[in-house]
């Protein structure tokens, strides 16, 4: 099963397929803001998937959108309630913390 990392804790989760990052990281008990309930409007659970890019979902419309409005947005950007875990590699995301939204 491929493997979830979050940075800079350090913590390692083994996650289904399907798993939205958003979830997995509340899960993991890290913190991690979503005013609008996951609906890619308010920006603020904004993360860098460092490594294994091609293991989370593809960009939606609604969440390319919303990036486009974040300051110091990346190729490496996502928002952590639009992105799914796809199982198909290992990956590590930075959490923003004070940088998202």
């Amino acid at each position: 099963m491929a493997t979830l990392t979050l940075q800079p804790s350090g913590k390692t989760l083994e996650l289904p397929a399907g798993t939205q990052l958003l979830q997995a990281i509340l899960d993991a008990g890290e913190q991690l803001i979503s005013k609008c309930g996951g609906k890619a409007s308010c920006g603020a659970c904004h993360v860098f998937v460092t490594e294994g890019r091609k293991g989370v979902s593809k960009l939606t419309p609604a969440e390319n959108a919303k990036l486009d409005t974040i300051v110091g947005v990346s190729s490496k950007s996502r928002l952590a309630c639009q992105a799914t875990f796809l199982g198909t590699e290992n990956v590590t995301i930075e959490l923003l913390g004070a940088l998202s939204g």
